[in-house]
């Protein structure tokens, strides 16, 4: 059991750094900082959305509209920071 929620809390912290780094590469995308044309920083920029993007537009369909803030990664990140924080301390100590 105890190994199944270590394997659980590695892909919570796995999906965290998707997460930033989804926002780092939009923020460069979008200051042309980096070329959006290149196949490599499309194929990445791709990734990252399809493995986010599900989780991430539930919670913008109920965040208010902020104009150009997205919030939504910042809210996911605490929302998987506290279900760690249940499994770490409610769960994995009682766990057999």
């Amino acid at each position: 059991m105890r190994a199944l929620l270590d394997v659980i809390l590695l892909v919570l912290q796995l999906y965290v750094w998707l997460l930033i780094a989804s926002a780092v590469l939009s923020w460069l995308v979008a200051f042309n900082v980096v070329n959006a044309h290149n196949s490599f920083v499309r194929g990445l920029g791709e990734f990252l959305y399809r493995i986010t993007e599900p989780v991430l537009a539930p919670i913008r369909s109920v965040l208010p509209n902020l104009g150009g803030l997205d919030l939504s990664p910042m809210v996911l990140i605490l929302i998987i920071f506290f279900i760690e924080r249940v499994i770490a301390y409610y769960i994995y100590p009682i766990a057999f």
